[in-house]
């Protein structure tokens, strides 16, 4: 159990990275819409599998990407493995069929919610 909490969290992590890209994309667009506070209710069974799917997908892009950022030679060498890092975690979200706010959301409610972590634990596992 403790590994698949470590196993969320960094998918989390790296995901937050390309979060941040992706709302600087769409942040024109969001600009006047309100962030919604998601909770367990808000998120079927086929989402939650979903985003244990794509967390699992993104662990596995995070370790690869690592290992890459550590062997670049500059800031700008850095720069261009943390950009295909996150064009490729965001492709992981979307092919797992969420949308990367859906997938932060769901990520934002198993943080608060250890019920909900246990329930996307499970589904990971099996």
């Amino acid at each position: 159990m403790q590994r698949m909490t470590a196993l969320f969290s960094a998918a989390l992590l790296s995901l937050g990275l390309a979060a941040t890209a992706q709302a600087q994309q769409d942040s024109a667009a969001n600009a006047e819409q309100p962030q919604a506070t998601a909770s367990a209710q808000d998120f079927s069974d086929q989402q939650l599998q979903q985003f244990a799917d794509a967390s699992q997908e993104i662990a596995v892009i995070s370790q690869e990407y690592t290992q890459q950022l550590q062997a670049a030679e500059d800031e700008q060498a850095q720069q261009a493995v943390r950009k295909e890092a996150n064009d490729e975690m965001v492709k992981a979200v979307q092919n797992s069929g969420l949308e990367v706010d859906t997938f932060n959301a769901i990520g934002q409610a198993i943080q608060q919610d250890p019920e909900l972590m246990q329930r996307v634990q499970e589904m990971a596992q099996s």
